[in-house]
């Protein structure tokens, strides 16, 4: 599995909740707080995305936006440059979110990797395509499922959440002159995406630079100082933290699982070792930190 498959584990749409509203101008909207992420896809005109401490960012007909929470935003009326795209001027504008919970230590991972707003532009039409509609099957899905109410909805809603926020995410870490997290672009490199790959698929194995870089097929030496370029750290660095993410996991979310146990799932043979590694990384010992999870969750 890829780190980004992994990370996605972390987020959760089940009972997504999503809204639609149609804005007449001069309009603005205030999302509250409290989703960790929050879906904004425009299906009609034009408007500005206000993140605190953040510049306004632009929002067209189309396009999806995804900002990172808890903390609330508006999305405001931009009347500059006439009529809004995908409509008259000072015709409705109309804007769908939807909020995505994040499970855990893994999702707030991912959290970690992104901007507190980053917005992907509409696709350009297919030449020769059909003049009406979004230009994109899933827009035109959601808005047709939000102007309905059928059963099995709820269903429809969630996957079509989790459609838009991977593809959204997707398109923006691979977007030209941008900066994707590290482990993003290095799963292009055929041997640090292997050994990253091997590492997500099995990350409580006994590795070693020396089995990883056999596995990948290349000598010590080269595994170690490709992946170090690529990820920012060495495979066994990178492999800890992912293990301690995953440990953090389990320690939050199942107290009856002992140290010992939680210790074995990610790779270490008895709880001293695994406690001496968790709290080097994250500078507390397992058992506070589960006692901080439970107290506070």
């Amino acid at each position: 599995m890829d780190p980004f498959s992994d990370l996605l584990r972390g987020l959760r749409s089940y009972g997504a909740v999503f809204g639609s509203t149609t804005l007449t101008p001069p309009w603005s909207l205030r999302v509250p707080d409290g989703a960790p992420l929050t879906l904004c896809v425009l299906l009609r005109g034009r408007g500005r995305i206000v993140v605190p401490g953040a510049e306004p960012e632009p929002l067209r007909a189309r396009d999806t936006a995804v900002v990172r929470g808890p903390g609330g935003f508006e999305v405001v009326d931009d009347p500059v440059g006439g009529a809004a795209p995908g409509g008259p001027a000072g015709g409705d504008t109309v804007l769908v979110t939807g909020a995505v919970t994040v499970a855990g230590e893994v999702g707030a991972r991912l959290l970690d990797a992104l901007p507190p707003v980053l917005r992907v532009p509409a696709p350009d039409p297919a030449p020769g395509g059909p003049s009406s509609g979004s230009g994109d099957p899933v827009l035109d899905h959601l808005a047709e499922e939000l102007a309905v109410d059928a059963p099995g909805q709820q269903v429809v809603l969630d996957r079509l959440l989790d459609w838009l926020l991977v593809c959204t995410l997707r398109t923006w870490f691979d977007r030209p002159g941008g900066h994707p997290p590290s482990w993003w672009a290095a799963r292009q490199d055929p041997v640090v995406g292997e050994a990253l790959r091997l590492l997500h698929d099995d990350p409580a194995a006994p590795w070693t630079v020396a089995r990883l870089a056999a596995a990948a097929g290349v000598s010590r030496a080269t595994l170690a100082a490709r992946f170090t370029e690529r990820v920012g750290e060495p495979p066994l660095t990178y492999l800890t933290g992912w293990r301690m993410t995953l440990a953090a996991q389990l320690l939050a979310s199942r107290p009856d699982v002992t140290l010992a146990e939680v210790a074995r799932r990610v790779g270490y043979a008895d709880a001293f070792g695994f406690s001496t590694a968790f709290t080097r990384v994250r500078g507390v010992t397992p058992s506070a930190f589960r006692r901080a999870r439970v107290t506070t969750g």
